[in-house]
């Protein structure tokens, strides 16, 4: 059972209440796999997308969970609403649960926003990304693409590569896999790892050839050029001659390995067309399972009295 009506990051989740949402998820991954693929759980509620920052996997994802669960959904604009003229993000808040808004679905470029919302409103806030905090769902549906692949999520060797310091996917992997029991490798350029993440219980490699050994998952991050100021990297191409994931590198992992990338994906950047297409990859069953996941969150959170 979920204790709160939010879902703000897997940092406040125990274990229990991680597996309780991954095995709700396996229960609607069988639904999405019927000819009619809508159940009614949600007939009757509205659920609100209000996206800050650019979305495909995440918006798109949330809109078919909802409608997949009979809920009515609003996709807020920010580009053509009223916070063009000034309107700050409280009155906005406000606004959509003045309209009846059952749950608020928010995506921010500043870190804190979905706890700031959790406090003003009682409606259920579902954190989509804000700033480099967290993003719990990408985390959620990453754990349930290994536990669907491995069969178990203890004891897996998980390797984590890429912008660490920027990326929001990472801190909600790390407290997601670690609480699982995952024994979890960083790898990154030293300029792109954050001083405070050390503390979690993971191993850090700046050579790839070294964290790569008996990797059971791979998991490859985007650099977050759009969050980084200049000085952080030489080049786009030196980034990739160190630390790209290639075929040659993918030996150095254990045979069976499987390779994960959040999206969107910069080939050639941070992964070879060939790694990301070959037969490792479960990056497109991560987008099915992320359905499947966001279906579950918001059936559970609808449960919790608020």
């Amino acid at each position: 059972m979920i204790q709160s009506k939010d879902l703000l990051g897997i940092k406040e989740l125990s274990p229990e209440e991680i597996y309780h949402i991954l095995d709700t998820a396996s229960g609607f991954r069988d639904v999405l796999s019927r000819d009619i693929k809508k159940v009614p759980p949600l007939r009757g509620k509205t659920v609100v997308n209000l996206f800050f920052e650019p979305s495909t996997r995440t918006r798109i994802s949330f809109e078919l969970a909802a409608k997949r669960l009979s809920a009515d959904v609003i996709n807020f604009s920010v580009a053509t609403s009223s916070v063009t003229k000034g309107e700050t993000l409280k009155d906005t808040a406000l606004t959509i649960k003045a309209l009846g808004a059952d749950f608020l679905v928010i995506r921010h470029s500043s870190a804190g926003v979905p706890h700031f919302l959790s406090r003003l409103l009682d409606v259920s806030i579902i954190n989509a990304g804000d700033g480099s905090n967290e993003h719990p769902t990408q985390a959620l549906l990453d754990l349930f693409t290994v536990l669907s692949s491995k069969k178990k999520i203890k004891g897996l060797v998980v390797a984590i590569i890429g912008d660490i310091s920027h990326s929001r996917v990472a801190r909600s992997c790390i407290y997601g896999f670690t609480k699982l029991g995952a024994h979890v490798r960083l790898i990154c350029p030293p300029t792109l790892m954050p001083p405070d993440i050390t503390n979690l219980g993971i191993e850090v490699f700046h050579n790839m050839e070294e964290g790569l050994k008996k990797a059971d998952v791979i998991m490859t991050l985007r650099l977050q050029l759009e969050r980084q100021s200049k000085g952080f990297l030489p080049s786009l191409e030196e980034y990739f001659y160190l630390y790209g994931l290639t075929q040659e590198r993918m030996k150095l992992a254990k045979d069976d390995v499987i390779v994960m990338h959040p999206g969107p994906m910069n080939r050639g950047v941070e992964i070879e067309s060939d790694v990301a297409d070959g037969p490792h990859s479960v990056i497109l069953d991560q987008v099915t399972n992320g359905l499947a996941v966001r279906m579950a969150v918001l059936y559970l959170l609808a449960g919790v009295k608020k």
